[in-house]
């Protein structure tokens, strides 16, 4: 327990943010309920613009989670059966997923250690004659190296996905994460900065024909009722979830500016000569959707923090390549060793912008004082 407060620090407080803006989320949730339209509608059309607004983007495309926006995203960029799509191989396994689902194999590259962001000069080592796209991801909230990826898609000629499932409001180079590449990929689950509650997910873009594709591709291929081009799936943005999303909107860049300040604590005051911190290159504006750090006695430490009643997480224990999952692509352990050693040793802290300042002072006190 907390000796200052006697409650347990959790990692993410996920119902703070509704006791904060209540009377405004029940103001909206009321609005959808009394409107009569459950699907699509004003909510989701206003939250599309507002989104992609905020974004710096000309589209946005509300979709059903995360998952489906990566995938939608690939399909809407040509990705298919017999394609190769280069991944990360440190990130969430549904970056991974959406490459499969769309009939493609994933490749994965390995990190740059010190922002634990996909490595652009192993990119290029990756592509092969079948490579159809590139799919980067913001991991943590740390805005990954596009330019020279960008540049490998160019000569290359390759599509680039981003997935920005914990990116929002991250700067890359002073522009938002949102439409520097082909299309960006978001999911508005409830612990993301911008989170729903409950699933959802957007594509952003500045490509009319992708925003279209994707358009098409998440109400069952069809544009019109009973008229369906293509084979399209079930794959809406909810109405109650897009008012909620429309109020967080407005403070969401507040929020990031606390989880930006308990970051800057942690960076620096945490003192301990065993945790690596992360590093944050000068071009990048990162939103700290989590802040993870290393320690080469990680199940120790984390119990040492639970004593002491602060609560953290693991992301990710197992990369993708050692899920049972992908047993059929044969990676044997070892392939990717940054990877493999950060998924051994990575702990995210508390980080929330609900956060108060008397325990961002106990989780940085406990820390120091672990031996």
């Amino acid at each position: 327990m907390n000796a200052f407060t006697n409650k347990m620090i959790p990692f993410l407080d996920l119902k703070a943010p509704y006791i904060e803006l209540k009377n405004e989320i029940d103001e909206a949730v009321s609005r959808v309920l009394n409107s009569g339209q459950y699907i699509g509608g004003i909510e989701v059309e206003s939250f599309e613009a507002e989104y992609a607004d905020y974004c710096q983007a000309k589209y946005a495309v509300g979709v059903a989670n995360g998952l489906d926006a990566l995938q939608l995203a690939l399909l809407a960029l040509g990705v298919g059966p017999g394609d190769e799509v280069i991944v990360p191989s440190n990130t969430y396994i549904a970056t991974w997923l959406a490459v499969s689902h769309c009939g493609a194999v994933p490749v994965p590259v390995d990190p740059i250690i010190d922002t634990n962001n996909i490595d652009p000069e192993l990119i290029e080592i990756a592509i092969t004659p079948r490579t159809k796209a590139i799919l980067p991801v913001h991991l943590c909230g740390q805005p990954v190296d596009l330019d020279p990826i960008l540049d490998i898609a160019k000569k290359n000629k390759l599509c680039v996905l981003e997935d920005a499932a914990q990116a929002h409001g991250a700067k890359y180079k002073s522009n938002r994460i949102g439409a520097h590449s082909d299309a960006v990929a978001w999911s508005f689950y409830p612990g993301k900065n911008l989170g729903a509650m409950g699933d959802g997910g957007a594509v952003t873009t500045n490509n009319q024909e992708i925003a279209k594709k994707i358009t098409l591709l998440r109400n069952y291929g069809s544009n019109k009722k009973y008229l369906n081009e293509v084979r399209g799936f079930n794959s809406r943005l909810d109405p109650l979830q897009a008012a909620i999303l429309r109020v967080k909107l407005k403070y969401l860049d507040r929020w990031n500016g606390r989880r930006k300040d308990i970051a800057n604590q942690y960076l620096n005051r945490i003192k301990n000569s065993q945790i690596v911190l992360p590093i944050v290159p000068d071009w990048a504006d990162p939103v700290w959707h989590l802040f993870v750090v290393r320690h080469p006695q990680r199940s120790g430490f984390q119990k040492y923090l639970a004593s002491k009643g602060v609560d953290t997480l693991i992301h990710y224990p197992i990369p993708p390549h050692l899920q049972s999952a992908y047993s059929e692509l044969k990676v044997f352990k070892g392939k990717f060793s940054l990877a493999e050693s950060m998924a051994n040793e990575v702990l995210s802290l508390p980080m929330s912008p609900h956060l108060v300042e008397s325990d961002v002072n106990y989780v940085i006190n406990s820390f120091n004082n672990f031996t």
